[in-house]
């Protein structure tokens, strides 16, 4: 079949690559985002593959039907990119790829949520440069802190684990609890403004919905503990920033580190150490020293692109041969 890859990087090409030597299909790589002045790009091919920051709304789907293209394929599992409705609504069929990795991005939020407390960032600059001081560097211990885990999939699941290794308590917010989870694993379910409460450490790890949009706004800051630590792993638009930003200067929110940004579809996965950054936002972030910001890496170990790019290709090889598509996303 021949696709279309949007948005593609060496190490996207690299693991897709490897991956067709099975199964064959004719792959055109952009490094381009796919948007309605790119769709020309997916002239006389089957599929487009894209990812996290392409556009795919009713004018993008629109036109991506006008060329020929017949499946959409998304090699994230998120897909709050992609209007789902006109998709069925034109008859194109969007796969993903729901789980790949999840305890790449739990131990991705895992390491900046150490890093942040202990402050080994700051303490490698230091040395680097001859300073050898431990003046504030101090940190807290983990053990016996609540932890507050909103989201409790496979990502969260594995996350509250780990945390619970650490000697934490931990509470969880999910609109779908997970009793066996709860029961198995000594997690205490709680209503949200409840692990707001309690919680020393908020870690997101839900799906982006009309109803998750800003979960993490002013008044949810406001009722943080004061000098809470926040992780976002999991989509930049969970976080209102700028409520953010005001909980940072007033330290309500002692610690914040972040791997996903609501605007991060200009800035992350680029090499931008010779611009500018338009972004106020953004660049307000980087001066806060109890601030980290990682662009959107948590997904990124060999095992997780080794099993996007064989989920992806399998999923178009299903398409292709009239076979059930198990991993669809539907319209609820």
């Amino acid at each position: 079949m021949k696709i279309a890859f949007y948005s593609t990087k060496s190490y996207d090409r690299e693991f897709m690559d490897r991956a067709n030597e099975s199964f064959r299909h004719d792959i055109s790589y952009f490094d381009t985002a796919l948007t309605p002045q790119t769709v020309v790009l997916a002239q006389d091919h089957e599929a487009v593959c894209i990812f996290v920051n392409d556009e795919a709304n009713a004018e993008v789907l629109d036109k991506l039907k006008e060329v020929g293209v017949r499946l959409v394929a998304l090699r994230s599992a998120g897909f709050n990119n992609v209007d789902l409705r006109h998709a069925q609504k034109i008859d194109m069929p969007v796969v993903r790829v729901p789980a790949y990795s999840p305890y790449a991005v739990a131990e991705h939020a895992l390491a900046m949520l150490l890093t942040l407390n202990r402050k080994t960032h700051l303490a490698y600059e230091r040395v680097r440069h001859g300073n050898f001081s431990l003046e504030r560097l101090m940190g807290f211990d983990l053990h016996s802190k609540t932890v507050g885990v909103i989201g409790t999939g496979k990502i969260g699941r594995i996350f509250a684990r780990m945390m619970r290794g650490l000697g934490c308590t931990i509470v969880a917010y999910d609109p779908y609890p997970n009793e066996d989870f709860a029961q198995e694993d000594g997690i205490e379910y709680v209503s949200f403004d409840e692990l707001l409460d309690r919680s020393a450490i908020v870690s997101l790890h839900c799906p982006l919905t009309e109803e998750s949009y800003h979960l993490i706004n002013a008044e949810a800051v406001e009722r943080m503990q004061d000098n809470v630590m926040l992780i976002n792993t999991s989509r930049g638009a969970l976080v209102d920033t700028p409520a953010v930003i005001k909980g940072l200067k007033s330290r309500k929110i002692g610690y914040f580190g972040l791997d996903v940004y609501e605007q991060e579809e200009n800035l992350f996965f680029e090499d931008l150490s010779g611009e500018i950054i338009q972004d106020d936002q953004i660049t307000r972030l980087m001066t806060f020293p109890n601030v980290l910001i990682t662009s959107h890496q948590a997904f990124f170990t060999s095992n997780a692109l080794t099993q996007i790019a064989e989920t992806t290709l399998h999923n178009i090889a299903d398409f292709e041969a009239g076979k059930p598509l198990d991993n669809q996303v539907g319209v609820d």
